[in-house]
């Protein structure tokens, strides 16, 4: 079978989408409505009391959240007790998977964990995995693809075990309490509305909370441990916009382009990722808004501690989080009454009306973007798994205005290429290239081009970019792929836009 890229795909996964999923979400979400577990929830201080209460079975699934990201502690702990059961072929659905999670690689070696479906991999369990020992595939959906897919009933939930920093004995639970605190938790709601059974993974059960985020009418019991994690890994990469004179030409760059395109206005809304170049244009932004005394309505997705200050002096009304990118975030979602929880769904469900749709701009990075603005932040150019959509489609094709940013080279390697290893998100959701080398504006939007006609900023065509950067490094040689299957790539809507491939080991 191919895509509509015209990519090799397999033939075996069928998504529920369009209005199918949008009547099995509706159906789910009345049941949702029905259910009543109130009261006070068991509490198990060993792994050993809690399955003996879960009942797990071989073939079962098991999700997690990552909000707690490089610092988390839950999924390992989980890992470490079933390779005592021997439970086998499971299938995991963390949202996201980190370098810390590299425990899970042993399970997936020796069959406990055969498939995985998450929004992110990065690190050990991502080699493990493209080196062909997941018996099952991988599925990389979206950040609002998986909200979607277990809310329609696709991604079946068996067993919940939810990261909660501070929990009541009546299974309510918020991210801001304890010495775990990582925030919001956004990513957490669809497996706490849907899984068959849900469990609340904390170090920190206290007689009441300051406030209620997840509600304990959900719960079926408690897991008191010593540590859920450190939320110190949760700033995992840089935060702070970057000082790098290249990255702050492309910021300064593409502040302009979006001055001159009209989209710095009172009430306009806006994204953008924690790297260096995406805080460096949210930094030349704000000094466009201050100048012009401009109030935009409101920032979303994962909050930095930039955007935090954005709206703390007036620039932004609102926030909308759905996770907490540092610990500065953190600390304003607990005081500040504008810093709102956003779930998973309302960010970024195509079938929930989600917030990313009403984005004006967002800002985007690329690992490889290519002559038909398919963009590639999955793999490198080798099919190393190294990432994964997250909300890059989701927000990519809900805002009015999509922008990708990046050096046209990075260590002699052009990242403008005629075609990407791995599309994560289509061209037609993206609507311009900026680089230091120049402007390039996806020939789809005929009206951007013709706000731009008299623009004294450098707009040249994507190929005029691409011969640039081969002038610099020459045309590299093709890599051959493997014909070996070991995963797909699915759209927010659960079509499939591409496959990935075993990579030999080193």
């Amino acid at each position: 079978m191919k895509n509509s890229l015209g990519r090799a795909v397999p033939d075996d996964i069928i998504p529920f989408r369009g209005t199918q999923a949008i009547i099995q979400t509706q159906e789910r979400k009345l049941i949702r409505k029905e259910m009543t577990y109130e009261g006070i929830k068991p509490v198990f201080h060993t792994l050993d009391d809690l399955f003996s209460f879960l009942d797990p079975k071989d073939g079962m699934t098991f999700s997690f959240h990552h909000h707690l990201r490089n610092g988390d502690g839950v999924i390992n702990l989980i890992v470490h007790h079933l390779e005592k059961t021997q439970l086998k072929n499971l299938t995991f659905a963390p949202s996201a998977i980190f370098p810390i999670h590299e425990p899970m690689g042993k399970l997936i070696k020796n069959g406990q964990i055969t498939k995985i479906v998450t929004n992110y991999l990065n690190g050990p369990v991502a080699k493990v995995v493209e080196q062909g020992y997941l018996k099952d595939l991988l599925v990389m959906d979206t950040h609002g693809g998986r909200p979607r897919a277990i809310e329609s009933g696709e991604l079946k939930i068996d067993i919940a075990f939810i990261a909660a920093p501070a929990v009541d004995p009546n299974g309510n639970a918020n991210g801001i309490e304890g010495v775990s605190a990582c925030g919001t938790l956004g990513y957490a709601f669809p497996d706490l509305w849907y899984a068959k059974k849900k469990i609340l993974v904390t170090d920190h059960l206290i007689p009441t909370l300051k406030q209620i985020d997840l509600e304990g009418i959900y719960v079926d019991a408690i897991l008191v441990v010593d540590s859920i994690g450190d939320p110190q890994g949760i700033q995992s990469g840089t935060t702070k916009p970057t000082r790098d004179p290249i990255q702050l030409k492309i910021a300064k760059q593409t502040a302009r382009l979006m001055d001159e395109l009209g989209a710095i206005h009172d009430q306009m809304s806006f994204q953008t990722g924690a790297g260096g170049t995406s805080l460096a244009v949210a930094e030349s932004l704000k000094k466009i808004m201050k100048e012009r005394n401009i109030r935009g309505s409101f920032a979303s997705g994962g909050i930095t501690n930039f955007l935090v200050n954005m709206h703390e002096k007036g620039f932004f009304e609102h926030l909308y989080d759905v996770q907490c990118f540092d610990l500065e975030a953190i600390e304003s979602y607990g005081r500040n009454p504008n810093h709102h929880l956003m779930d998973a769904s309302t960010y970024g469900n195509p079938y929930d009306h989600p917030m990313v749709n009403k984005l004006d701009v967002v800002i985007l990075g690329a690992t490889e973007i290519d002559l038909d603005f398919n963009v590639n932040v999955s793999t490198d150019s080798h099919g190393h798994i190294m990432g994964g959509s997250g909300g890059h489609s989701d927000t990519a094709e809900g805002a009015k205005l999509t922008i990708i940013t990046t050096n046209l080279v990075k260590s002699r390697l052009s990242m403008v290429k005629e075609h990407v290893t791995s599309v994560t998100t289509p061209g037609d959701s993206v609507d311009v290239l900026v680089t230091e080398r120049g402007i390039a504006i996806n020939p789809r939007r005929k009206d951007l081009l013709e706000k731009l006609k008299n623009s004294s900023l450098p707009i040249l065509t994507i190929q005029e970019l691409l011969n640039q950067a081969y002038q610099m490094t020459g045309i590299p040689k093709k890599i051959k792929k493997s014909s070996q299957f070991i995963g797909v790539i699915r759209y927010r809507d659960g079509s499939i836009i591409d496959s990935l491939y075993q990579v030999k080991g080193d």
